[in-house]
């Protein structure tokens, strides 16, 4: 496998429910301050680079609140470095541009139904990108220096220096993935 040195910054309690293969789809938007304006997948592989500012165990499903609340419990808001410990492979881009759509992936996220219809309805123009993610978990994580152009709400952020190959380990075998994309492509 190529490693590409791109990370998509997400939630760390998303990352955690990623890396544990209880969820396998993303749903973004971009963040505000995108050169588009709009979601872009910039690479098709890359880092799951933790962020703590927007979780707030509200946000998401009664049952994976305790995501929220252990990811914030050990969050440091000026720590030097992160830890790096997923790494993902897009198996699908998929656009979404209504509600019915939206509602139908509702077991298949964390996420509250209040927070995925606002992020649906945010630049009602533009679809909602629904990532199918091949997780990879590192087996020794990745520490990496926080840069100062890490910061802001973007999604996408190149690593400096590239990170050296770390030993990976899929999050679910190659049939349960390939059975819960199919069942997530006919759901929408």
């Amino acid at each position: 496998m190529k490693v590409n040195p791109v990370a998509l910054k997400e939630w760390d309690s998303t990352i955690k429910v990623l890396a544990e293969g209880r969820q396998v789809i993303l749903l973004r938007k971009g963040g505000i301050k995108e050169e588009t304006r709009r979601f872009e997948l910039k690479s098709d592989s890359f880092y799951l680079y933790p962020t703590y500012e927007h979780q707030r165990p509200e946000l998401v499903k009664e049952q994976d609140r305790h995501y929220v609340e252990q990811s914030l419990s050990g969050f440091e808001p000026n720590a030097p470095t992160v830890k790096l410990t997923a790494y993902a492979e897009v198996a699908a881009d998929l656009e979404i541009r209504d509600l019915e759509q939206l509602e139908q992936l509702s077991p298949y996220h964390m996420w509250s139904e209040g927070l995925a219809a606002e992020r649906l309805r945010w630049k009602a123009k533009e679809p909602l990108h629904v990532l199918l993610l091949r997780v990879y978990t590192l087996v020794e994580p990745l520490e990496i220096e926080v840069l100062p152009e890490y910061s802001g709400c973007r999604s996408w952020i190149e690593l400096s220096p590239s990170p050296e190959l770390r030993e990976m380990k899929p999050v679910l075998e190659d049939g349960e993935f390939e059975a819960l994309c199919n069942e997530i492509k006919h759901a929408i």
